[in-house]
């Protein structure tokens, strides 16, 4: 695949964006005192807050009876959050307070260096926080993972990604369509830029050999060979574990999914297992940026809740989905279906320091992906 080439105007624009996200978070040695940004709080209008989970609903819910504030969740799929946060501002009525946004490179290209939303970082739990979340605030991150049905085989029938792209498994991986979501082809993007070596190793691994290609880089070989396999593409997670993981099933599939859907093995006796010995990676990090929208009525309670999200009680109802908290303080609950906590070394981690790069590239990985799917 031949990527294109920033423009000039493209480097000004992003060297911008890292600078201006640079400047909205605080610093860990700046003076903070909870208990007067609490009462501060209490004199505003109540906050609504946007993330693309229903969980935010209850995380709301509990931040308000905390408090004794008014907070509203609401369950925005990423793309509407940024058009709604944009469109508001420019009418100068805002609405959301908050986004929990799991468009990362959006953020980095468009809310924050156009002056729409801003980082905060908690000064007295930024000790908790590793450097490569701060700027901007990674609230949590969140894992999609390689699956299988449990109840066709014993363990993951796939040992390798390349795997995936072979006669036996024409047809037979589910996963959402990656000209539909975003995640999936900064992905792509990430593994290139962060990962290629280990994707040509494993396929050295497969096949004896190196691997020959015409492509830019082996990630781009394998998404290539992916995409002619003719995988099954989905709109949303929830289809693409039923094709994986549905009680009854009789023709194996591989899946790929979030790690939330692995509830759904208790609550619908779904039988979904985790690929945890899968080559390179059983699946990938993204990050939800935690933003707080720049003219809101209600900044004090807006930096009250960001500052309840890092914390473990705040996150909770995210936790038991497998999401992460990057305050190192707070760790998954041991009950946590997926049981990827034990697995995230074997995770592609997002690296948001190039997050600006994916922004720039999600064309042209799209138009790949686009040029190569069979069905």
């Amino acid at each position: 695949m031949k990527r294109n080439l920033i423009g000039d105007m493209g480097r000004v624009l992003c060297a911008t964006a890292v600078a201006m996200a640079l400047g909205g978070a605080a610093s860990a040695e700046e003076s903070f005192d909870l208990d007067a940004l609490i009462a501060a709080a209490k004199k505003e209008k109540p906050i609504t807050v946007y993330d693309s989970t229903g969980k935010i609903v209850e995380m709301a819910k509990n931040f308000a009876a905390k408090y004794g504030l008014s907070a509203e969740g609401s369950k925005v799929k990423a793309s509407a959050q940024l058009e709604m946060i944009i469109r508001e501002a420019r009418a100068n009525n805002i609405q959301g307070d908050v986004s929990i946004v799991s468009d990362a490179p959006a953020a980095m290209a468009q809310l924050i260096p156009q002056g729409f939303a801003e980082s905060w970082l908690p000064p007295d739990l930024a000790k908790n926080i590793p450097a490569e979340y701060q700027d901007p605030l990674t609230v949590v991150t969140s894992a999609n993972v390689w699956s299988y049905n449990t109840a066709l085989f014993d363990k993951c029938p796939v040992d390798n990604i390349w795997e995936l792209t072979e006669p036996k498994w024409k047809g037979k991986v589910a996963m959402q369509d990656p000209l539909g979501k975003a995640s999936y082809v900064d992905w792509f993007n990430q593994m290139a830029k962060h990962g290629d070596d280990k994707v040509a190793a494993a396929y050295k691994e497969r096949y004896g050999k190196d691997l020959q290609t015409d492509e830019a880089s082996a990630t781009a070989a394998w998404v290539k060979a992916l995409a002619a396999n003719a995988p099954l593409l989905t709109d949303a997670d929830a289809a693409a574990a039923d094709a994986v993981g549905a009680p009854g099933q009789s023709q194996p599939f591989m899946g790929l999914i979030s790690s939330a859907k692995f509830r759904d093995n208790a609550d619908s006796g779904m039988k979904l297992g985790l690929c945890k010995d899968l080559k390179p990676w059983l699946g990938w990090l993204y990050p939800g940026v935690g933003l707080i929208t720049k003219g809101t009525d209600s900044p004090n309670a807006a930096r009250l809740f960001i500052h309840y999200v890092m914390t473990a009680e705040g996150i909770a109802p995210q936790a038991i989905d497998g999401k992460m908290s990057t305050n190192k303080d707070v760790s998954l609950p041991a009950d946590e279906p997926s049981g990827i906590g034990a697995a995230l070394d074997q995770l592609l981690p997002y690296q948001m320091a190039t997050s600006l790069d994916d922004w720039d590239a999600r064309e042209t990985w799209q138009d790949f992906w686009r040029m190569n799917y069979q069905k």
